[in-house]
């Protein structure tokens, strides 16, 4: 498999460093925004999943009839919504992308935030209720007759669904770096996404993934995120890299703005931050500025460098057999197009010659 670029696209223009601007569904910047990922030659764009934020739904069905290849990753918290109905909604809007869905199952890594819709669960019974949800939302997705479940979360009594996936299956990411998530994700996921770590570290969770995966006779892939800044040198990307902390930082301090931190449940941000203990610079071209800025509570480490610099740096970790790569920057949607001028392009070239030479050795 080739390597496969991840955007994420928001419902207004907003970042770190740019204040949110215009109103909270901004249909046009939704459109636009998605259409730069698609020309860009991004492979799919992530839509994602907060508790005070717009329906993931229809940010994702906006996007998705405002493009035509470009597939939808839409990001999923179990426990608001019942299983049955889910896998129903989830088959729709695949049915109104043409088969371009997939999605993204977080069962969410701070009790406080989830609250907010309600949900008082503890950490692992969250993770218990992810494991039942899924198997619920599969067989309703695959069962072509009615069926009975009675769980510890959820009962259903001649459950079915008179819609399936366009493709037969829907794609299963998965996030969360406890030890119950990788438990979850070995017997579920077709994609296990981590946030941008250190080499060594990645490499672990790989392993502990493929491990867990393997247990339940299953093969798994990978996905990483990363936030990557390029300048025509590396001197003037860490020059960038310097002015979107300084100007984060600033913005955070104004704003109060604390993106749901901390996350003291979020095994994820615990890695992130022990990154960031490390060091602001790490292996070849990763830098923890924002993620230590954050607390690590989201995807916010950043490779910094030339385009050929980060491609080689992305190269690194498709060695450990990492095939999907989020990137998303911060000024989101200039930086989509940016990366499809250079990064996209040539790390695809550099793949495709290693695995040309692998195939000769």
């Amino acid at each position: 498999m080739s390597i496969q670029f991840s955007g994420m696209i928001g419902h207004r223009l907003a970042s770190e460093i740019i204040p949110a601007q215009g109103p909270v569904f901004d249909n046009d910047y939704i459109t636009r925004f998605a259409q730069t990922h698609e020309q860009a030659g991004f492979d799919r764009i992530l839509v994602g999943y907060w508790s005070d934020q717009p329906d993931g739904f229809l940010v994702a069905a906006l996007a998705g009839v405002a493009t035509s290849r470009i597939h939808l990753l839409l990001a999923h918290r179990p426990g608001f919504v019942s299983p049955t109905l889910a896998a129903r909604k989830l088959a729709t809007l695949d049915h109104l992308l043409k088969g371009r869905l997939a999605v993204h199952i977080i069962s969410g890594g701070s009790d406080a935030e989830q609250r907010r819709d309600g949900d008082y669960l503890t950490k692992a019974e969250r993770y218990a209720r992810t494991d039942e949800f899924l198997g619920v939302v599969n067989r309703s997705l695959t069962s072509e007759q009615p069926y009975d479940h009675q769980g510890r979360f959820y009962q259903a009594e001649s459950a079915v669904s008179a819609i399936k996936p366009v493709h037969g299956h829907l794609p299963v990411w998965f996030g969360g770096s406890s030890a119950e998530a990788i438990e979850v994700a070995g017997k579920h996921a077709d994609v296990f996404a981590l946030w941008g770590e250190p080499l060594a570290g990645a490499a672990q969770t790989v392993a502990a993934v493929r491990a867990s995966a393997a247990r339940h006779q299953r093969d798994i892939g990978f996905s990483i995120s990363f936030r990557p800044i390029i300048g025509a040198t590396e001197a003037e990307a860490r020059e960038k890299a310097a002015h979107i902390y300084h100007t984060a930082k600033q913005q955070l301090a104004e704003s109060g703005h604390h993106f749901g931190l901390p996350k003291p449940q979020s095994v994820g941000a615990q890695r992130l931050m022990d990154a960031a203990k490390q060091g602001e610079w790490l292996d070849n071209h990763l830098w923890t500025g924002i993620a230590g800025l954050v607390s690590g509570g989201y995807n916010s480490t950043a490779l910094v460098g030339t385009a050929d610099q980060v491609s080689d740096a992305l190269l690194d970790y498709y060695r450990l057999g990492i095939k999907n790569v989020l990137i998303r920057g911060f000024d989101p949607l200039n930086d989509a197009r940016e990366y499809g001028e250079s990064l996209i392009p040539l790390t695809r070239e550099k793949v495709a010659a290693e695995k040309t030479l692998a195939r000769s050795a």
